[in-house]
C-alpha cells in the first residue's frame, strides 16, 4: 500500500466505526454526541473530567456541550460536583445510570473484527496508529489526550504511580485514563 491510499484506508475505516457508534447510541435512546460525552467521561482522569476538557476533546462547542451536559444530567447520567480545592472548577463523573447507559449503547462489532488478528499484530497497529495520531497532533499543535501510562511524566512504582507534571499519585486504574496533559514519552 502506498501512504497516499493510507489516509482513505483510515478515512473509510473511521467511517464505517462511526455509523455502528451511531447505531448503537440509537439503539440505546441517545443521540451520538451524548454516547461520546458518556465514553469519553468513562476514560477521562481526575485533570481531564471537565466540561472544557470535553469540548477540547470532542471537538464541540461550549453550547454544545452545556446542552448535551443538562440532558444527560437531567437522565441521571451525568453528576457535577464541584472540585475540591478549587470550588470555580467543576468536575463531571458517570452515575451508575450513565455507565450502564454506556454499556447498552457498547458496540462489539470493532472487537470481533480486531479478533482476526493476532494478538501481536493489534498491539503493534495500536502502537503504529497511536504514534501516527500523535505526530498528526503535534504538527497542528494539538493535544493529544494520551493515556496517562505513554506520558513522558508517567512514573511508574510498585504499588502506586506518580505523575512528574503534577507530583500528585496515580493508581493502576489512573494510568489507564486519558489526560489533557499527556505528552507522548
Amino acid at each position: 500500500m502506498n501512504t497516499a491510499s493510507l489516509p482513505q484506508l483510515l478515512n473509510a475505516l473511521s467511517r464505517a466505526m462511526l455509523f455502528e457508534q451511531r447505531q448503537a447510541a440509537v439503539g440505546a435512546g441517545l443521540l451520538p454526541v451524548q454516547l461520546a460525552m458518556l465514553g469519553y467521561l468513562r476514560d477521562a482522569n481526575r485533570y481531564s473530567n471537565m466540561p472544557q476538557c470535553l469540548a477540547e476533546y470532542l471537538g464541540l462547542t461550549k453550547g454544545t456541550v452545556s446542552q448535551s451536559l443538562k440532558i444527560l444530567e437531567e437522565r441521571g447520567w451525568v453528576l457535577r460536583q464541584p472540585d475540591g480545592a478549587d470550588r470555580r472548577v467543576v468536575r463531571l463523573t458517570l452515575s451508575e445510570a450513565g455507565l450502564t447507559a454506556l454499556e447498552r449503547a457498547d458496540d462489539d462489532a470493532w472487537r470481533i473484527a480486531a479478533q482476526h488478528l493476532p494478538a501481536n499484530e493489534r498491539e503493534r497497529l495500536r502502537s503504529l496508529l497511536t504514534r501516527l495520531l500523535s505526530s498528526w497532533q503535534q504538527e497542528r499543535n494539538g493535544k493529544t489526550f494520551g493515556v496517562c501510562r505513554t506520558c513522558r511524566h508517567f512514573r511508574q512504582g510498585e504499588s502506586s504511580h506518580q505523575c512528574g507534571l503534577t507530583g500528585e499519585a496515580l493508581s493502576e486504574a489512573d494510568s489507564e485514563q486519558i489526560c489533557r496533559e499527556h505528552n507522548l514519552a
